[in-house]
């Protein structure tokens, strides 16, 4: 029984809209950024990596970052490039990526069904970066970035929400990556109301990306009610920010693996030991090795490719962890062959999101790197069985794309 509440959204004026919207904090490190916004005063990116406005190497911890983060926010409010709609409503934000559309509903999602497992999870988070956006969340008084949210789709909502999308929308731009970003406000109370117990009636909401936004925003949620001993559980902070999409418009791409050296064996020692558990075979063709299907690899090492099948009975097939790709290969062969533990802190390995291609794999090896591993790309179907057994996903399973855009929406507190 998943509760949608609408809210009082603090948006861009529709003429700044293209030059306030950015890409998530956590996709760019602070030289990018600085970069990103270098002739636009207007970027998002200013409140949620306000480090940028300052010293370049300063600690992104620092008192002074969250100090800037809400100074700017303030600035960008007082001068009317962000106002605050009259009434709570709830909004449709529609993506079109390379001609494929996903359509999520705006809205707050409760922290306690965060905390009752009403909205599951799949990753582990850093204490480090829930500390971060905890701080950021407290400082700003606000939720400034949405966690993506997905649900087994349900026909009579998706027909309601494309039945809205007939209207005029708020916004409709193109980013500077080519992907299309077309947003409606519902302001309609009984079409508002027919939403919620539509949602109601969805068993669990599951964290597609975001868990460190989400963790921040309960924590606050959290911190506030200990501070408020009368709360009546109406109140802001006991809502987060979330964009609620349908798993079947979920696209996932690859997340691949790239490793700097063979922990001390010979290229012919280390193919020996990768048989022991997949099957390998050459690939001939000029192209990069994509693969196909689940329990297949690519791999590149010296200058050529190579396909990887994971032989049978070298995982459990019956367990939604150990029979994800990713388990397999770390499991069968990152950790055992190439002395990689814990793939999260191990400086010897990288992760290449599928969005950057396979060709970026090549580069890498012919740079800095000596094997790669072309992975196929985890289904939103195995997340979600995932967290309904209430566990874990290895590091670096899943690359969602499009990104949502931060900036179109802040939550207030």
């Amino acid at each position: 029984m998943a509760v949608i509440r609408p809210f009082k959204a603090m948006r861009p004026l529709p003429e700044l809209a293209a030059k306030v919207a950015a890409l998530p904090y956590d996709v760019m490190d602070s030289e990018e950024a600085r970069e990103m916004v270098k002739d636009n005063p207007y970027s998002f990116l200013h409140v949620d990596k306000a480090e940028i406005d300052l010293q370049p190497g300063i600690d992104l911890y620092d008192q002074r970052v969250y100090d800037k983060a809400r100074e700017n926010l303030k600035q960008m409010i007082q001068q009317g490039i962000l106002q605050e709609d009259s009434r709570p409503n709830l909004y449709i934000y529609r993506q079109i990526m390379q001609g494929r559309i996903q359509t999520g509903i705006v809205a707050c999602a409760s922290i306690d069904d965060y905390l009752n497992n009403i909205i599951k999870k799949h990753e582990f988070t850093r204490k480090d970066k829930e500390q971060d956006r905890t701080r950021h969340v407290d400082h700003c008084n606000a939720q400034t970035g949405p966690i993506f949210l997905t649900y087994r789709a349900q026909s009579e909502i998706t027909q309601l929400v494309n039945s809205w999308t007939a209207k005029p929308p708020l916004y409709d731009l193109i980013s500077e990556d080519g992907i299309a970003h077309i947003i409606w406000c519902i302001d309609d109370d009984a079409v508002i109301s027919k939403l919620q117990s539509l949602f109601a009636g969805v068993d669990y909401l599951y964290i597609a990306d975001g868990h460190h936004r989400c963790a921040s925003a309960v924590n606050v949620g959290q911190m506030r009610r200990r501070q408020n001993p009368a709360y009546n559980g109406h109140e802001e902070y006991n809502y987060f920010l979330a964009v609620i999409f349908p798993d079947e418009d979920l696209h996932i791409m690859d997340y691949n693996r790239v490793v700097k050296d063979l922990n001390g064996l010979t290229s012919q020692e280390f193919l020996d030991q990768v048989q022991e558990k997949f099957a390998v075979n050459l690939y001939n063709e000029p192209e990069p090795y994509k693969p196909q299907q689940t329990h297949s690899f690519g791999m590149h090492l010296d200058g050529r490719w190579y396909h990887l099948q994971a032989l049978p009975g070298s995982f459990d097939e019956n367990d939604p962890v150990t029979s994800l790709d990713v388990s397999i290969l770390q499991n069968n062969l990152l950790d055992p062959i190439l002395g990689i533990k814990d793939p999260r802190t191990d400086k010897r390995i990288d992760f290449v999101g599928g969005i950057r291609g396979l060709k970026e794999l090549e580069r890498r090896v012919h740079t800095d790197m000596k094997v790669a591993f072309s992975m196929y790309p985890t289904r939103i179907q195995e997340l979600m069985a995932i967290a309904d057994a209430d566990k874990i996903m290895p590091p670096k399973s899943t690359w969602f794309e499009p990104k949502l855009r931060s900036g179109f929406f802040i939550h207030r507190l």
